[in-house]
């Protein structure tokens, strides 16, 4: 049983910068890759960027370029850091290992 803990989010101007955090426990917990998922109202969850155990990355076409995914083995946590955020990136972000999902957290981007 893996469980996923996250931090961060909040409300920013667009072109600002958010930092999200998600903390994995659990036995099985260093074994998996680490993904982010976001919903936004209305719309379906969708990937945003992924991290393997050996640090390969993945992002969506959309966040290209402005979010990072990074992952730290020793605390066994995950950050997604957002910079030129836009105001479609306003949505729920969820943190993912294997089966297990967060609780989620808001970002909105606004003026």
């Amino acid at each position: 049983q893996v469980q996923l803990v996250e931090s961060g989010g909040g409300s920013v101007q667009p072109g600002g910068s958010l930092r999200l955090s998600c903390a994995a426990s659990g036995s099985m917990s260093r074994l998996y890759s680490m993904a982010w998922y976001r919903q936004a109202p209305g719309k379906q969850r969708e990937f945003v960027a992924s991290v393997t155990v050996g640090n390969m990355t993945n992002y969506a076409d959309s966040v290209k370029g402005r979010f990072t995914i990074s992952r730290d083995g020793a605390k066994n946590t995950v950050i997604l850091q957002m910079n030129s955020l836009k105001p479609d990136d306003t949505a729920v972000y969820y943190c993912q290992m294997f089966l297990s999902w967060g609780q989620g957290t808001q970002v909105t981007v606004s003026s």
